[in-house]
């Protein structure tokens, strides 16, 4: 498999500031959705970096030190709970792609997003489903997002002990969802993503 087909394809068009993009966080029942933007050197392949899903949590926390260190450039930036209620999921998780990309030190001329939609972008750009196993790019992006969010959960843990964020990250596993019901919501829970789990045990 060639890791480097989407970016060579973008250098062969001229492009050479080329960003991957993804996001982790979209499906959790509480804390922020968070996106990442990274520039590769050209033909920068980073050995082990996999999309962050086939990938360990200590094989992340690795490799997000190589990646910062190795890339051009590289931005993490979050949608937070309230943007997430106000706009929905998918807006926050564009808008949040988008704010990736323009944080970026050196400007990208061209972005790779993992997925099927384009977020919001000045530059021109193309969506790649399942662009984390294809593109070095894209993944990398894919573990700095993962790593950052986990991060922020694991200090969420210690704010709300309760919720055991530290095993679940925020995401709706039984024991998740057993402390909600034991404790209510927190501030950093989402709402909106609530309601099926109120609704399923209040029958």
């Amino acid at each position: 498999m060639d890791w480097l087909l989407y970016e060579k394809e973008a250098a062969r068009n001229g492009y050479t500031h080329i960003c991957g993009v993804d996001e982790a966080g979209r499906g959790p029942l509480a804390g922020p959705v968070c996106a990442a933007a990274v520039i590769l050197p050209e033909g920068c392949i980073i050995e082990g970096v996999n999309d962050s899903k086939k990938l360990t949590e200590k094989k992340r926390e690795a490799l997000f030190d190589v990646i910062i260190e190795t890339a051009v450039s590289c931005s993490i930036a979050f949608g937070t709970v309230e943007e997430i209620e106000r706009d929905n999921i998918l807006a926050a998780t564009m808008n949040t792609m988008r704010r990736a990309v323009e944080g970026l030190s050196v400007k990208a001329d061209f972005a790779m997003i993992d997925g099927n939609r384009i977020p919001p972008l000045d530059i021109p750009s193309r969506c790649i489903v399942g662009g984390d196993a294809k593109s070095m790019s894209i993944a990398a992006a894919s573990i700095l997002a993962k790593v950052s969010r986990d991060r922020l959960m694991l200090k969420y843990a210690e704010q709300y002990p309760e919720y055991a964020f530290e095993k679940h990250k925020g995401y709706g596993t039984k024991l998740h969802v057993e402390r909600i019901l034991e404790y209510g919501e927190c501030p950093i829970h989402r709402p909106s993503f609530l309601k099926k789990i109120y609704a399923k045990n209040n029958k």
